[in-house]
């Protein structure tokens, strides 16, 4: 007989950390793998994701670098990037299966939904911030220096695309996550309407570490957008979760309301 699986509450501290080493270690090697192919194509991914600022650059101004080593790394940073979107459905499933011995059994059928769901928000989040966000703050800043000769390189400009494009990617990610912890009757949407006023407040501040400048315009293309999502997830609570309350083994608590 094969041996028993443990429940989350057998499992001690080191088990769990193990799980999670073993799921991490999982998601690097896959995107140490997806990493190989995106760097055969990473010059033809730099023009890509370089097109937001090229577009707007006077004609014939590039990219510049002050390092000799830095068009390297630019191309290591953009591999990496883009071997984490093409493996983030395994990657997420590893996230599943780290979290899945904590759920109840009628829960744990969600796992294809959830991989599905997180692969499509993650990446359109990545698509309004290149589409979008990215456009918009490039042109927004090139169109205010009109008066002098931009000299941008190629690790600072790549250095803030990642930033926006990851950031906006897991901010995307919240109608996911409201529609699991609704149908684990974890969270309900009278809560989320109650505490509006600071979805406000923390999407600014969001908002605000993503973007470069502390300008409210810049933030607000980013912060309207998350406040839509959260408009949506209050939704999905409403729809999925109204009658889905969270059965406990150890006591009576309802969900949070």
């Amino acid at each position: 007989m094969g041996k028993a699986h443990k429940s989350p509450d057998e499992m001690t501290f080191l088990e769990h950390l193990e799980d999670l080493r073993k799921r991490l270690w999982f998601s690097f090697l896959a995107i140490i793998i997806g990493f190989v192919p995106a760097w055969v194509f990473s010059k033809d991914l730099y023009e890509i994701l370089a097109r937001p600022l090229t577009k707007y650059l006077p004609e014939g101004t590039t990219l510049v670098f002050t390092n000799l080593p830095d068009p390297f790394f630019v191309y290591i940073k953009i591999s990496f990037i883009a071997a984490l979107f093409v493996t983030s459905p395994f990657i997420f499933l590893q996230i599943w299966y780290f979290v899945a011995p904590g759920l109840f059994k009628k829960e744990k059928k969600y796992v294809i939904p959830f991989v599905i769901f997180t692969t499509i928000f993650f990446s359109t989040g990545a698509f309004f911030g290149y589409k979008v966000v990215f456009p918009f703050a490039c042109r927004f800043f090139l169109q205010i220096g009109t008066d002098f000769t931009p000299m941008i390189t190629v690790n600072q400009y790549f250095t803030l695309a990642i930033r926006i494009l990851l950031g906006i990617a897991v901010v995307f990610e919240l109608p996911t996550l409201v529609f699991f912890l609704a149908r684990m009757g974890i969270l309900t949407s009278r809560f989320m309407v109650k505490n509006f006023k600071y979805a406000v407040l923390i999407a600014f501040i969001i908002a605000a570490v993503i973007t470069p400048t502390p300008d409210m315009i810049t933030q607000s293309i980013i912060a309207i957008p998350m406040l839509g999502l959260y408009g949506l997830s209050i939704l999905i609570a409403l729809v999925f979760g109204k009658n889905e309350k969270r059965k406990r083994t150890d006591d009576d608590k309802g969900p949070i309301e």
